[in-house]
């Protein structure tokens, strides 16, 4: 019989690219392996108060879930690189004790800072580029492409805000994902 052999080298490299990739997701693991579960035995354990149980248990998984912040992921990954020393720029920074309702524009502007430090660490091929990545991706996931249209004219546009140091830029981003998980 005729087989195909993968190539474990580009194998293993695509693996660890995938491993490394964080989302706010985790449990969907967990919770896709007690869909299988669910599905293979679903009518065998309706039949007793064990199986009735599990499934109730189950049920409410997904919404102990949404109990978290949507930014934690974000924030780690904000503290993987606040130390590094390869990021050399100046980046519009919010101010975090602007209006409540200027909160989504304050985030936009600093997920699109966090472009120019990606494109920063790309050009210096610095050590923390899959972080910044990871903060890109998840803070999109978070955000689900939804764009608010009822951003008051009050709230100032990126460029608007005074340009800082990484170090002050990071410390603000941190400082408004923290207010917003309260």
């Amino acid at each position: 019989m005729l087989g195909m052999a993968w190539p474990t080298q580009k194998s293993a490299g695509m693996y660890s690219r995938l491993e490394s990739q964080k989302t706010h997701l985790k449990s969907i693991c967990l919770q896709y392996h007690m869909y299988l579960l669910l599905n293979s035995h679903f009518f065998f354990l309706l039949k007793n108060k064990t199986g009735l149980t599990i499934f109730f248990l189950c049920a409410y998984i997904p919404n102990t879930e949404g109990d978290h912040c949507k930014w934690t992921e974000v924030l780690k990954d904000l503290e993987q690189i606040k130390t590094s020393k390869d990021i050399d720029v100046s980046l519009y920074t919010a101010n975090t004790d602007e209006d409540k309702e200027c909160q989504e524009p304050i985030m936009r502007c600093f997920f699109l800072e966090m472009n120019v430090i990606l494109h920063e660490c790309n050009i210096k091929n610095c050590s923390k580029t899959q972080d910044v990545y990871n903060i890109l991706k998840n803070g999109n996931a978070s955000f689900k492409n939804e764009l608010s249209s009822t951003t008051s004219k009050k709230c100032k546009e990126c460029e608007e805000y005074e340009e800082k140091s990484f170090t002050e830029f990071i410390q603000n981003f941190v400082k408004v994902i923290q207010k917003e998980c309260k």
